[in-house]
């Protein structure tokens, strides 16, 4: 690999110092002059690469805009929960927050609630709920996580395929120096172009799939911990509501004792 390198640097001086002709090399003239040496082999690499960084910035920016809304829907729907005092008041209010996956939990939680009490009163079988509240906070993870492995795979696979089309260029240099009989410049700047092209078209397609699946996954272990926090605390909740209709029957029967001593002195 060496002498292949060597002839690249060679290329690259001799373009610097060079005059008229030589300076065409340099900025996007030098890139399309380039390009149009490259052969059949390096063309269908960049265009593989082409169409997965194409995809690569769809899923990216698909990302980001369902993050955002599922982070605007989860803070708008704990607010609301942690004010509310009815479940019907929090299930209206999950139904205007469609992308958070707390409100989703919260959804499938109080069906269960409403099959097992019609939708009053305290729960016959908490285990059932939790599984319930277990399943829909996974299932909320599985859609934040949708299609992360085409990130995984582009950034995994982008430099292999730039790699490729390396090796062809190198492979061409080297049959440009055995149809040339000589190390001229002439010979190998073809194939160590197409090399270079490549190599870089590789990693520019690996870098930001990479460093975008590193982030998001990072969001994603932040939304799967607020969601079994919330489903713990939506459980809790459902929990107090014998303890919280005994002190409302309490509250109620002492209002009744009083409003009946006080008929009873006029």
């Amino acid at each position: 690999m060496n002498p292949i390198f060597t002839a690249a640097l060679a290329l690259f001086l001799q373009a610097d110092g060079g005059a008229g002709a030589d300076q065409s090399i340099h900025g996007f003239s030098g890139l399309a002059a380039m390009m149009s040496n490259i052969g059949p082999i390096a063309i269908g690499v960049l265009a593989l690469l082409a169409i997965s960084s194409f995809y690569s910035w769809t899923l990216i920016f698909a990302k980001m805009s369902a993050f955002r809304k599922a982070t605007k829907d989860s803070r708008r729907f704990i607010r609301a929960f942690r004010k509310a005092t009815r479940l019907q008041e929090i299930s209206a209010t999950a139904a205007q927050c469609p992308a958070s996956p707390l409100a989703q939990v919260f959804e499938d939680v109080y069906e269960t609630y409403k099959r097992q009490t019609g939708g009053s009163g305290p729960a016959r079988n908490l285990p059932a709920l939790e599984r319930t509240g277990q399943t829909a906070a996974s299932e909320a993870v599985t859609v934040l996580e949708r299609r992360m492995t085409w990130l995984a795979t582009i950034a995994g696979t982008a430099p292999f395929v730039g790699l490729f089309g390396t090796v062809m260029g190198v492979v061409d240099a080297f049959q440009g120096l055995g149809a040339a009989g000589a190390a001229t410049l002439h010979a190998v700047a073809p194939g160590i172009a197409e090399a270079l092209i490549t190599t870089a078209a590789g990693l520019f397609v690996a870098v930001p799939a990479l460093v975008a699946y590193n982030q998001f996954t990072a969001r994603i272990r932040v939304f799967a911990a607020a969601t079994d926090d919330f489903c713990r605390e939506l459980l809790n909740s459902l929990e107090e509501i014998p303890v919280r209709a005994q002190q409302s029957r309490l509250q109620d029967d002492e209002l009744a004792r009083e409003t009946e001593q006080r008929g009873m002195f006029k």
